[in-house]
């Protein structure tokens, strides 16, 4: 088996094409700062000719039998788990993922490629009840058409893999534009391996291109029948917006930020509740829109819950992503880093204690701890998406729930605590779209519904709710047939 080889190429229709766009993606290593990859990128051009395939060859792809498109699954499903190895070092490469996430994102995109095994058989007709006793009442689910699916750079594969699948699956083709930081791995490694699973030309393209040359053209095209966004909330609401401007309205399922708590409750478990906090903040440099953005712990064992988590985190391993200990790596780039020196920056001008810190070299920021954070600073209420962590006091339980709630934002959320029908009655009162008890904020499981309230999205991912949200139902009704 040989390695995947890219090359300054798109893939469009079914075809690896250069861009025609006047301008070049440098694809650039964010821990060495090696070049990767120089991209011609996309044009509006290309752009046409991905929609273009895909509409003309949704009509077949869309009356395949669930069988075969579940045969393609399988063989996805096969080559990722043979090309693990050559995956996770493209991830490590590409995006700053460290080996830990780089696993724990295969092993995401593996459960949702399972799931959607599922979903070709599951695209079903249901006989409804007639209030009319001289008709059949019936329900039929179909594929929407052309999906266009823009993708992030944190979890580049999985998240790109999550709606393209799925799409597929159930009879939709798709054009997807990765995030410009990682186009191999939130885009043209799935091509190659769709490639090699042997999907008919046109189903599938890569559009790998900049925001600002293609990105508003990308979601206003009359082609894609609906738009699914992962990234920031600021970006989400422009997608929203072109996509019910134009002359079609279009769905949107957008996953967007968070402002993620970890409530620490008076009878929780302190190693427990400081080992939520570490990782939840700080796997993939907090890069997550799940990642715990602050942590609420109740004033009764804050001090003792400060000092376990000071020691636990001069403890964290933090530099090179390929050495197997290290839980933070480098930020996707330098302007990513330059948000985060701000954050820290501004926090410390409004006299924020920061009791954990280090130096900021090679793109890695190591951890930054700061405590007894004004809750309505911006440290607080903004998402810093990057190993950042403030730990505010609660005075009680009733101003821990105060404050979780106290945020624009809605994706996730935790609880610790010994009191499992305690954490429950909490956790059911947080306006949020996820709530974990004694887990981190940062869980995904394919089969469960992934999305957010308020500011953090619209719709849902995975299992059955993405299935509903990639799909139309069309209601018919038939008289009962007569005897001639």
């Amino acid at each position: 088996m040989q390695a995947y080889q890219f090359s300054d190429q798109q893939f469009i229709a079914g075809h690896w094409l250069k861009g025609t766009s006047t301008h070049t993606l440098n694809n650039l290593n964010p821990y060495t700062q090696a070049l990767i990859l120089k991209l011609q990128a996309a044009s509006l051009v290309d752009v046409d000719s991905a929609y273009s395939a895909a509409e003309g060859s949704f009509a077949t792809w869309s009356q395949t039998s669930a069988s075969e498109r579940k045969s393609f699954i399988l063989r996805v499903l096969d080559i990722i788990k043979n090309r693990r190895e050559e995956i996770i070092h493209w991830l490590i490469q590409e995006s700053g993922s460290t080996r830990f996430k780089a696993n724990i994102e295969v092993d995401a995109a593996l459960g949702i490629i399972n799931e959607a095994m599922t979903f070709p058989e599951r695209m079903n007709t249901q006989e409804l009840q007639s209030t009319d006793p001289g008709r059949k009442s019936y329900v039929i689910r179909k594929p929407l058409g052309v999906i266009a699916v823009i993708s992030p750079w944190n979890f580049p594969f999985h998240l790109s893999m999550r709606s393209v699948i799925t799409a597929i699956a159930i009879g939709n083709c798709v054009v997807l534009k990765p995030a410009s930081d990682t186009p191999i791995t939130g885009g043209l490694l799935l091509a190659k391996i769709f490639e090699e699973a042997g999907l008919p030309q046109g189903i599938f393209s890569v559009v790998a291109g900049l925001g600002s040359e293609i990105g508003d053209y990308f979601v206003e095209h009359d082609t894609p029948k609906l738009i699914s966004f992962t990234g920031s909330t600021l970006v989400g609401k422009r997608v929203g917006q072109l996509a019910i401007a134009g002359n079609h309205l279009k769905r949107i399922a957008l996953e967007l930020g968070g402002n993620a708590p970890l409530m620490v409750l008076d009878d929780a478990d302190l190693d427990l509740a400081v080992e939520l906090a570490v990782i939840g903040r700080f796997l993939h440099q907090g890069q997550i829109c799940m990642s715990t953005n602050r942590v609420i712990v109740d004033a009764k064992i804050y001090d003792a819950f400060v000092e376990k988590l000071v020691i636990r985190a001069k403890n964290i391993a933090y530099g090179d992503p390929q050495q197997e200990d290290t839980l933070i790596g480098p930020m996707i780039n330098v302007a990513q880093v330059e948000k985060i020196k701000q954050i820290i920056a501004q926090a410390l001008q409004e006299g924020t204690k920061l009791i954990v810190r280090g130096e900021i070299q090679d793109n890695v920021v190591p951890p930054h701890i700061f405590i007894d954070v004004n809750p309505e600073s911006c440290l607080a209420k903004e998402e810093s998406f990057g190993p950042v962590l403030p730990v505010i006091k609660a005075q009680d339980e009733a101003e821990a729930l105060r404050l979780a709630n106290d945020t624009a934002y809605g994706l996730s959320s935790a609880v610790c605590t010994s009191d499992l029908e305690r954490g429950t009655r909490f956790a059911m009162q947080i306006d949020a779209g996820m709530t974990h008890i004694n887990a981190i904020t940062v869980a995904d499981q394919p089969n469960a519904p992934f999305g957010g309230e308020k500011n953090s999205g619209l719709g849902r991912f995975n299992g059955q709710w993405i299935l509903e949200e990639f799909s139309r139902t069309h209601w018919l009704t038939l008289p009962h047939s007569t005897a001639k």
